[in-house]
């Protein structure tokens, strides 16, 4: 269920949501002021470098940008790398010059963001790696940080993966509990395309016997939860080519290989956005 062209840094709603993300960060450290920044005289320039302490794909670029905008917007930045780009330790991303008290002010937030980012970017390039001899697409969940769903799946696409849907909103994605209240796979297929019929409609079983239901009612798309191998090969035969398959259910960097069996279409993983680790940069002021 790639929904991957709905994240577009020139839509207005991704720009809308980066702003909002970075006024909010921005607020939660500052509120009224940085008083530490305030040792320094204000009419102090200064020239900072921030680089990396260790091997990364890099990813916020947008974000650091959208900062020192919101914060002053005569900050001046210049990127010596882009977002996707493999760095090495101790390599220079991006060059400062302004207000002394304005980079100092800065530099968390815009570090946060970049070291999130490009944290989810890396994993996501790793586990692209593992299915890149292959026509599999590995997708991302909904288990993202709260108020970074679009900032991670942004993320997500730039280290090389793709996108499953964004919401709630935009695609179906039938569950246990859901199948449950509905009173049955097909029930709940019905229903959903009553509500929107041009809508994706994504059924998630957990063995052979509902997945023969989810084909009998013509799902979109089938998501084979915690199936093993001998499973998956099995499902891939008895879905002929039906429907699309997707294979989820705590798949890692050490495990997807092995679920990466020809006939299966999507691998979906949490980890690629809740597991990420942040990576290590640092600014330092020029003298």
């Amino acid at each position: 269920m790639p929904n991957d062209l709905k994240i577009q840094l020139n839509d207005p709603q991704f720009r809308a949501d980066l702003e909002s993300s970075v006024r909010q960060a921005l607020k939660e450290d500052i509120r009224d002021g940085d008083i530490t920044a305030m040792l320094i005289p204000e009419e102090s320039i200064a020239t900072a470098t921030v680089i990396t302490r260790e091997r990364a794909v890099i990813c916020g670029q947008p974000w650091v940008d959208e900062v020192f905008n919101q914060l002053d917007p005569k900050v001046e930045i210049e990127w010596l790398v882009r977002d996707g780009d493999n760095v090495q330790p101790d390599q220079e991303l991006f060059n400062l010059k302004g207000s002394a008290r304005s980079l100092l002010t800065g530099e968390r937030t815009a570090l946060n963001f970049l070291q999130t980012l490009s944290g989810t970017a890396t994993t996501a390039r790793q586990y692209a790696k593992l299915v890149e001899a292959t026509d599999i697409k590995i997708l991302d969940t909904r288990k993202t940080i709260p108020g970074l769903r679009l900032a991670q799946k942004y993320a997500v696409k730039v280290g090389g993966c793709h996108n499953h849907r964004i919401g709630l909103y935009d695609a179906f994605l039938i569950k246990e509990n859901h199948i449950a209240a509905c009173g049955g796979i097909n029930k709940a297929i019905e229903k959903a395309r009553e509500i929107a019929p041009k809508k994706p409609v994504e059924v998630e079983v957990e063995n052979l016997e509902e997945l023969q239901r989810a084909l009998n009612a013509k799902a979109d798309i089938v998501m084979l939860d915690n199936f093993d191998a001998e499973m998956i090969k099995q499902a891939i035969g008895l879905n002929n080519g039906k429907a699309k398959l997707e294979v989820s259910g705590n798949l890692d960097a050490e495990n997807i290989a092995s679920k990466a069996i020809q006939g299966i279409d999507y691998l979906s993983s949490g980890g690629l956005t809740k597991h990420c680790r942040a990576i290590d940069f640092s600014m330092r002021f020029i003298k």
